[in-house]
């Protein structure tokens, strides 16, 4: 069976060359010359075709050419003009009240600054627990101030009254210090006491320690003072000092002196003859 199909293909062979040799023979008997079109550039043309060939675009042309990036416009330019506020009459114009404002917080006006102590704000020195030594006269903090515009009435000092006398200087001190109390007294006395009196002014609060002394008649005004119109009428009225010895006949008297003690003994012991001995008093002393 392998050998008649060896035979078949050896045949086939030489039968193959033929037929190829045969078809190169048939392809040269009917060739043609191929022109290579050639691109005048002055023309504008393709050689070996017509004038009115144009030529044929390239593949690439079809990509479109890249545009140029915008940047976005942030502003518009305006008229001047328009944006102006538009001319209006007087009569055009309507006032409106202002609206309620949203808090109460909005109410507060802006915080002031603190106030600075100047040397012309300075009203005074502060005297703590003063102390009348008599009326018109203050003792406190090492100071020593007379009122100034009243006369200091020492404490020693008597009136008359119907032809009675009467210590009114003592009264008058004591009515002084029930009005200061220990409270502060304000003077215009420098920072610093010192030992000598001071005149000066004072004041408790808002009352004038000078016009009350005068006006109730614990201090006589001084000659050209601010209080004398006070002082003539504290004395038509017969107030303080100006007026009647106080009635002291309910207040008990005063209890009668005592006599003076017996001194004691510079010693217990008494010589007598170079000898000491106890007196008749005296205990013995023990043995």
């Amino acid at each position: 069976m392998r050998l008649p199909h060896l035979a078949v293909a050896v045949l086939a062979v030489p039968a193959m060359a033929a037929l190829v040799a045969a078809g190169g023979r048939t392809l040269q008997g009917n060739e043609s010359i191929v022109t290579i079109d050639r691109i005048d550039p002055a023309a504008g043309t393709i050689a070996g075709q017509g004038a009115d060939m144009q030529p044929e675009a390239p593949a690439t042309a079809a990509i479109p050419a890249p545009q140029p990036v915008r940047t976005p416009a942030h502003s518009r330019a305006i008229d001047p003009d328009v944006v102006a506020p538009p001319q209006l009459s007087a009569e055009e114009l309507e006032r409106v009240e202002p609206r309620a404002p949203l808090s109460d917080l909005a109410l507060a006006g802006p915080l002031k600054p603190p106030k600075l102590k100047m040397p012309d704000d300075w009203n005074g020195t502060k005297l703590f627990q003063p102390v009348a030594a008599a009326a018109g006269l203050i003792e406190a903090k090492g100071y020593a101030v007379a009122v100034s515009g009243v006369d200091v009435l020492r404490q020693d000092e008597t009136c008359g009254d119907e032809g009675k006398s009467w210590a009114c200087g003592i009264r008058a001190r004591t009515a002084f210090r029930a009005f200061l109390r220990g409270r502060t007294v304000v003077c215009t006395v420098p920072p610093e006491g010192g030992r000598d009196t001071i005149s000066a002014e004072c004041r408790v609060g808002n009352q004038d320690v000078g016009e009350w002394l005068v006006q109730n008649g614990w201090a006589r005004a001084a000659a050209g003072g601010p209080y004398v119109e006070a002082g003539e009428k504290a004395r038509t009225a017969r107030k303080g000092i100006f007026g009647a010895a106080p009635d002291l006949s309910g207040v008990p008297s005063l209890p009668a002196a005592l006599p003076p003690a017996p001194s004691a003994p510079s010693s217990i012991l008494q010589e007598e003859d170079g000898i000491l001995t106890p007196l008749a008093d005296q205990p013995a002393p023990a043995q």
